[in-house]
């Protein structure tokens, strides 16, 4: 394995909240980056806390953060991030992707557009995440993925597929999907910035960053394509110089507390995902008649020992 999933999960996560605070210039901008809420962290705490996906826990927990939803643009982003991850802790087996995928958006808003882009982003992450991401064949693979739809996103990512075929550079894309804030626009050029520069974290997310739109629109596809290429390249492939900054001011995310926190739930996260059983959330389990049992080390092969 190229890299652990620990770190493919870190870079997923990280990568999504640097895309969304860089400044085009490479800066962290925590005062204008998009304000992804606490939605994303809502559904990890959720999955930490039943060691499963509960669509009743996450509505609980998502409604009493946002009851009344309505899907503007800005909105439609958070969305997507919130189901990073479902895409993460079902990314081994696509019919469970899918399904899971499909189940946490009704919470929201039945919306097509953000039905395909959730679908489009999940899928290259789970493709990332299991070392079976291949840039020529990612976007055929993506629109099978997706299906059937009315939306334009297949269309919209076929044609990114041309412009990367015929080399295309960034403004000429640009001037293909900048001209509208639409969602569909935003996915697209996500996968562009991506695929255009695979191996580079950097330059991936700040092409993103470059844009003649809005700072919302800026953003959100710094923030979806930071997702992509963070769980691409796990958390080596992200400036070292960034980590430092961020680990250095540490500044509230996601709603949390601090970066320091997100890390640590990120931790918790990947060891649910893993079946690594939290012997300090789970004391009485080790005691028998008021005694308590020495404290076991155990190892498994991989997928053996699993919470779900």
């Amino acid at each position: 394995m190229r890299y652990s999933p620990i770190s493919r999960f870190k870079g997923t996560l990280l990568g999504a909240f640097l895309g969304g605070s860089l400044a085009s210039d490479g800066k962290v901008e925590f005062e204008s980056y998009l304000d992804l809420g606490r939605m994303p962290v809502l559904g990890i705490q959720s999955l930490i806390a039943l060691g499963r996906l509960d669509l009743d826990d996450w509505i609980e927990r998502q409604q009493e953060e946002s009851p009344h939803l309505v899907a503007t643009d800005d909105i439609s982003i958070k969305i997507i991030i919130a189901t990073l991850p479902v895409a993460l802790f079902f990314h081994e087996n696509p019919i469970k992707l899918r399904q899971n995928l499909l189940r946490v958006l009704k919470i929201w808003e039945d919306d097509p557009v953000i039905k395909d882009g959730t679908l489009a982003v999940g899928y290259a992450i789970a493709l990332a995440l299991t070392e079976k991401l291949d840039p020529l064949t990612l976007i055929p693979q993506t629109i099978s993925f997706i299906g059937e739809t009315p939306t334009s996103i297949p269309k919209k990512l076929l044609r990114v597929q041309n412009l990367l075929e015929q080399g295309a550079g960034l403004s000429t894309t640009q001037a293909e999907f900048a001209k509208e804030e639409k969602l569909s626009n935003t996915i697209a050029m996500a996968f562009y910035c991506f695929l255009s520069t695979l191996e580079d974290f950097r330059l991936t997310v700040l092409q993103a960053k470059v844009q003649d739109a809005t700072l919302l629109s800026s953003q959100a596809t710094g923030a979806i394509t930071g997702a992509l290429s963070g769980a691409y390249n796990g958390t080596g492939g992200i400036p070292v110089n960034w980590q430092v900054l961020l680990l250095q001011r540490n500044s509230p995310a996601w709603g949390l507390t601090s970066f320091s926190q997100m890390l640590e739930l990120t931790d918790a996260f990947v060891g649910v995902w893993s079946g690594v059983y939290n012997l300090t959330l789970n004391p009485k389990e080790l005691t028998e008649e008021g005694c308590e049992v020495a404290l076991l080390s155990v190892y498994a092969a991989p997928r053996v020992i699993r919470s779900r």
